[in-house]
């Protein structure tokens, strides 16, 4: 097992959205992630997608004392855990960070929520829309005449949420190699949403930024920055910002039209758009010199660019593809000092944890621990058994 992360052990409890995205960046980049999954695999996890690759996994009923025993095991030889409860939830259970770090005066303890551990809207539900929209994020994207578009979960989730969660978590894991104390991540997703937004705040604050849709030089007001339809129906998009790509894109689309210069002028654009957008539906393809625009596929298996193959941002499984795993991390990340260690994600999907392997417990080699899990939600945990610890006390 090979790559930046190596050496590192993170517990994941089992979640959706961005906690479980965030567990598969540190598992491809090295990192042992041991994912606490739920006794009945459903709605919050269970593993067989592609962002649970990387893990080994063990199943338990976290609402059991036994349980919470075998987690805080776990969290004594872990470097960092990462959970995605609602504020409040872990401490119920005795997992919080006090407790944890008790065990454990090193471990990390990363924290992933929408609305942030305090606050008005702390324990509010909610999703990547709601997270994003009180932002004002949300309300940029789109079309003037319509309400705002959704723009996936890539913005809040995954942008906002679980890429801040694991640059939080690499930055703390360095702090506690300097100073042995270990460190606590609040991550929230709406302060991370807003954050990506830093520029369009400026941009705003100095006349440059309009706070009307579809009106601005990124947000697809502008005539040379957006997606366009072609002879043969599918789309293209356009984003030539530089003065000379835009020269090229006029020369390719054989437009000589004094109208569109200058290049940028607002009130011109909405007629410049619909002029552009005709000239573009009569061609198939822009060939020739490279003016910033690509193809518009509907996912990555429509995609035969070759230009995509060569970025290896894919991998062909069976008859699909699919987003690459981290086999080369300097696809991902320039890790030029080590080109000759590429990190391999040391658990190609979720595999289920032998509770021997790595950790010194004396049961059996062979009984994985999800196998054991359901005498927590029947039976009861007993405290004299070896996963316990000691002869009897409660921990």
């Amino acid at each position: 097992m090979t790559g930046p992360l190596s050496g590192f052990t993170v517990v994941e409890m089992a979640g959706i959205g961005p906690g479980p995205f965030c567990a598969m960046m540190l598992a491809d980049m090295g990192a042992d992630v041991i994912r606490i999954d739920r006794l009945t695999p459903g709605f919050l996890g269970g593993g067989g997608t592609i962002i649970d690759r990387g893990r080994r996994t063990i199943a338990l009923d976290i609402k059991k004392p036994g349980a919470i025993v075998i987690v805080l095991r776990l969290l004594g030889k872990a470097d960092a855990m990462l959970e995605g409860f609602r504020p409040g939830v872990m401490e119920r259970l005795g997992l919080g960070p006090d407790a944890c770090m008790a065990r454990n005066p090193r471990l990390v303890y990363a924290r992933m929520t929408g609305w942030g551990q305090q606050g008005p809207l702390a324990q509010a539900a909610g999703h990547d829309l709601n997270y994003i929209a009180i932002t004002g994020a949300l309300h940029a994207m789109g079309y003037s005449d319509r309400p705002p578009t959704p723009p996936l979960h890539l913005v809040g989730d995954m942008g906002g949420g679980a890429m801040m969660l694991a640059f939080g978590i690499v930055c703390a894991l360095l702090e506690t190699g300097r100073t042995g104390q270990g460190q606590v991540v609040d991550a929230a997703i709406c302060d991370g949403a807003s954050l990506l937004a830093s520029a369009y705040h400026g941009r705003l604050q100095r006349g440059e930024w309009t706070t009307q849709r579809h009106a601005n030089m990124l947000d697809g007001g502008a005539q040379f920055y957006g997606c366009y339809v072609c002879a043969d129906g599918k789309y293209v998009s356009i984003a030539a910002i530089e003065p000379q790509f835009y020269r090229v894109l006029l020369d390719r689309c054989g437009i000589d039209d004094p109208d569109f210069e200058p290049q940028w002028a607002r009130a011109q654009c909405p007629l410049l758009r619909v002029k552009l957008a005709t000239s573009l539906r009569a061609r198939p393809v822009i060939n020739g010199p490279p003016c910033c625009r690509a193809p518009t596929p509907a996912s990555p298996q429509c995609s035969t660019s070759r230009k995509r193959r060569i970025t290896h941002t894919t991998r062909r499984a069976g008859t699909s593809l699919k987003p690459v795993a981290s086999s080369i991390p300097r696809r991902h990340l320039a890790f030029r000092a080590r080109p000759e260690a590429p990190a391999r994600c040391p658990y190609p999907a979720s595999t289920p944890m032998n509770c021997s392997e790595n950790w010194a417990w004396t049961m059996p080699r062979s009984r994985p621990c999800e196998n054991m899990a359901p005498s927590f939600d029947s039976a009861g945990f007993d405290p004299r058994s070896p996963l316990s610890g000691h002869d009897g006390s409660s921990e």
